[in-house]
């Protein structure tokens, strides 16, 4: 397995601390040991992905545990398939891509946000992080015998790529009640989660589960987990100062998980 060049695709080899394609694009690694491969043409923003404010909320809220059924969900569908190498597609700062590593000989963990990144593998020695785009994966052909997907968009036709025959793809995504009692303070009409109807191609659906368990959150734990969500941005102020000065803050989650074998 090796690194692809986002900028011709050829493999890049590793010289001292940069790595080089044939062609002499070239790409340093970082005194944290990930490798930005984000060339600024591939950018849709000066910075991309989540903000520092941002990226603390999820650490801190994450690193309470609320989400660690989930994490341990997916951790058991990946013993069954013993994996040899795991990508985590959009890995943040790798709370999720940790805790895979231990069940695999090489885990990497890809993200676009540089300050998720730099601060996972500040944290994570054990995983290769990497800034990139998840739809120009940079990583050489069939390469994965598993990818996660938790809540992060990729392109299909990269995912059918870099997967082995045989290998699987597991994603997570909202169930239709997730997080209804955060979304009733923010929309005067609470809409379900659409239902998952994504389809892979090169892959078979192989199984399916739900998630759902409640959560009794602190104010600020309420808040942080609201800073995480795509709807922070419709919240009114007053939304904001009502969960801060709460003592409790009673939420579920509706968690789809989905787990894709690759076509032989």
């Amino acid at each position: 397995m090796s690194w692809s060049c986002p900028l011709c695709h050829a493999p890049l080899e590793r010289h001292n601390n940069s790595y080089i394609c044939p062609q002499r694009h070239q790409f340093d690694l970082a005194k944290e040991g990930y490798i930005n491969l984000l060339p600024v043409q591939h950018k849709r923003s000066r910075d991309p992905g989540d903000s520092a404010e941002m990226m603390q909320a999820r650490r801190a809220f994450l690193d309470a545990g609320h989400y660690q059924p989930l994490r341990d969900a997916i951790s058991d569908i990946l013993k069954h398939s013993s994996p040899k190498n795991i990508l985590d597609i959009g890995c943040g700062e790798g709370y999720y891509t940790h805790a895979f590593a231990a069940l695999a000989e090489h885990t990497w963990g890809l993200d676009v946000s540089k300050i998720a990144v730099r601060y996972g593998a500040k944290r994570y020695s054990q995983v290769e992080f990497c800034v990139a785009s998840s739809q120009r994966l940079p990583y050489s052909d069939a390469c994965m015998d598993a990818v996660v997907r938790i809540y992060a968009p990729c392109n299909p036709q990269e995912l059918e790529r870099v997967v082995k025959p045989g290998g699987v793809v597991i994603t997570a995504t909202p169930g239709p009640r997730h997080l209804m009692e955060l979304k009733g303070l923010i929309y005067d009409e609470i809409r379900l989660h659409d239902a998952n109807s994504e389809a892979l191609p090169g892959f078979e659906k192989v199984e399916q589960k739900q998630l759902a368990y409640p959560m009794t959150l602190s104010g600020s734990e309420a808040v942080a987990l609201l800073q995480m969500t795509p709807f922070a941005w419709r919240a009114k102020p007053e939304v904001w100062e009502e969960l801060a000065g709460l003592e409790t803050f009673d939420c579920q989650t509706d968690f789809l998980i989905q787990v894709w074998q690759r076509n032989d």
